[in-house]
């Protein structure tokens, strides 16, 4: 492979790693707006939260998998605790008001490591190499395979939930309309709660492999901001595309930078994906595989 073809195909591997990675946290988004036709704007503080948790408790010498189980644990306490205190008297009330709640949500978190931890950046060291993977003669640091592989599980179990299990297509009844999932006796309240708490799993996932990738300080909360043109591109209530959004995403990204930054000084993977999402918008509002939706007034 010449030196221009491999150069584009280590841009290409390295987007499409990047982008599964994104596809990650993107499921917090759809998780919540499946099940609650809601979008969670504090889904990037989530990620950050679940960060600090295990690399704080890794700080008092628990074993890796102790401090891992605990960061899951306190995640879906965390987010059963939220749904119970803020979002469920919002029950019945113009999503507006759940979106203006995560925001307010996301600045409280943000605010909260440094009056109570310190700001400092701190590590989750995870027990994998520092050598990349040769990979189709380029190379992948094994957090970005790690990444890779707890994508796939996640995507394939999320699928299965949501087409196959009772549960997952009650939640889905809710979604569409709160009204007649009440009237048919659903639980509303129990799944508005069951979906944070797997949102709240999928940012305890996230927030151990990106805070092992870049550390963990308030800056890793900015990732919830680069994953939105994710479910923006791929549709909001697609898990599917969050995949293919993130891949897609991520490959911009990475061909951006490195056609674009030695021209113009740097700087253009931080907006492209924001330029792909509002063509996007200006051709499919819905995403590639949101579903369209028709309301008659």
């Amino acid at each position: 492979m010449d030196g221009e073809l491999g150069f584009l195909f280590s841009l290409l591997v390295s987007g499409l790693s990047i982008g599964m990675m994104y596809a990650l946290i993107a499921l917090g988004f759809v998780l919540v707006y499946k099940a609650t036709d809601a979008i969670n704007f504090a889904q990037g503080e989530f990620v950050m939260l679940a960060g600090f948790i295990c690399a704080t408790t890794l700080v008092y010498e628990l074993p890796l998998w102790l401090a891992l189980l605990t960061t899951v644990v306190l995640m879906v306490a965390f987010s059963f605790a939220l749904e119970r205190i803020v979002l469920r008297p919002l029950l019945g009330r113009p999503v507006v008001a759940v979106i203006m709640a995560t925001i307010g949500l996301a600045a409280m978190l943000r605010g909260l490591p440094p009056i109570t931890i310190g700001a400092q950046t701190k590590t989750i060291p995870l027990p994998i190499g520092d050598e990349p993977v040769e990979f189709l003669g380029t190379s992948l640091p094994q957090i970005q395979i790690l990444g890779i592989v707890v994508t796939i599980l996640c995507l394939a179990a999320f699928t299965w939930f949501f087409t196959k299990s009772r549960m997952g297509v009650a939640m889905r009844a809710v979604a569409d309309n709160q009204q007649v999932a009440m009237a048919m006796g659903i639980n509303v309240e129990r799944y508005f709660a069951i979906a944070w708490a797997m949102a709240g799993v999928v940012a305890a996932l996230g927030g151990i492999i990106w805070g092992s990738m870049l550390g963990v300080d308030t800056q890793l909360a900015l990732v919830g901001l680069k994953v939105f043109p994710v479910v923006i591109l791929g549709g909001l209530d697609s898990i599917v595309g969050a995949v293919v959004g993130g891949l897609i995403v991520g490959v911009v990204e990475s061909v951006a930078a490195g056609y674009l930054d030695p021209v113009v000084g740097g700087g253009t993977k931080d907006f492209a994906p924001y330029v792909l999402m509002i063509v996007a918008l200006m051709f499919k509002p819905y995403g590639l595989f949101g579903k369209r939706r028709i309301e008659r007034i």
